[in-house]
């Protein structure tokens, strides 16, 4: 819509009042679970019964908080721990991969171009299915054929980052390619012109150009494995990450603890997002 035409009331009314039910819409959950994280009751759930921190502080023997709660906090570590060993390997393979789709040319580029893309349209229960299945394949044939006998063929967790990377690192791709298309070969050429080497054209002027994707995309990548719980269900061994121990715990009945850990991941990823936020456009 112009700007400068002028505008009913009507108009006016029913925007705002849009904009005001599509925010209520978004936030009003996340803001009644980070009130009920305070909530001096034993359920999860409304009424309100007074202020409490026990929640997170509580040492038993009736209650127990979160930082006193071995099964979450170790599930949190999982979390961490999972999160990074994708993120790391996400971004290293998808710099790679994006290297390779748009500076180079070979047979089948489109071809293998949407073969990558696959795992982005693929459901994550399908690929975490079709993931255990083929590990678990590849395990009984080792094991029969050699006598051996490899972790990473059973749930566990490397297989859960194997899992999570096979989606994870293709976001990746996307993110640095969109950079890296907006990159002038002709830097590259002139350094090379200059005497430079091809790995330290690449190191320090194109990777350069690229740093603020890379990380946005690494942050991205974190947060992405941090939370997934499709493809997790069916790779995950005897630890547990956060989202598929919060999934046992709501099934079965839960404390508002669960709401304290709600509390604690939104005001993480929030300052997360901020941060990758300010240093994405620093580096801009």
């Amino acid at each position: 819509m112009i700007r400068s035409l002028p505008r009913s009331k009507t108009y006016d009314w029913s925007f705002n009042g849009f904009i005001l039910l599509y925010f209520t819409f978004l936030f009003a959950p996340l803001l009644v679970t980070c009130v009920l994280a305070f909530n001096n009751s034993d359920f999860p759930s409304l009424p309100w019964q007074g202020f409490s921190l026990d929640w997170f502080l509580a040492d038993g023997p009736g209650r127990i908080g979160l930082f006193h709660d071995d099964q979450n906090l170790r599930s949190i570590v999982t979390s961490f721990q999972t999160a990074f060993f994708v993120s790391i390997l996400s971004v290293v393979v998808g710099t790679c991969a994006s290297f390779l789709f748009e500076q180079e040319e070979f047979r089948f580029k489109g071809v293998l171009y949407f073969l990558m893309l696959a795992p982005l349209v693929i459901p994550g229960v399908i690929l975490g299915i079709s993931l255990l299945l083929a590990a678990n394949t590849a395990g009984m044939f080792f094991d029969e054929r050699f006598g051996l006998d490899f972790e990473l063929f059973r749930p566990s967790f490397w297989l859960v980052v194997l899992g999570q990377f096979s989606f994870i690192s293709t976001f990746v791709t996307l993110v640095v390619s969109a950079r890296l298309r907006k990159f002038d070969p002709a830097l590259e050429e002139a350094a090379l012109n200059l005497g430079a080497t091809r790995l330290g054209v690449i190191w320090h002027i194109t990777l350069k150009f690229l740093r603020p994707s890379i990380l946005g995309a690494g942050a991205v990548a974190f947060l992405m494995s941090f939370e997934n719980f499709n493809t997790t269900l069916f790779l995950v061994g005897s630890d547990p990450t956060l989202p598929i121990n919060l999934y046992l715990q709501v099934r079965d009945g839960s404390t508002p603890v669960v709401n304290a850990v709600s509390l604690m991941l939104i005001v993480a990823t929030s300052l997360l997002a901020v941060v990758n936020l300010y240093f994405t456009k620093k580096e801009e």
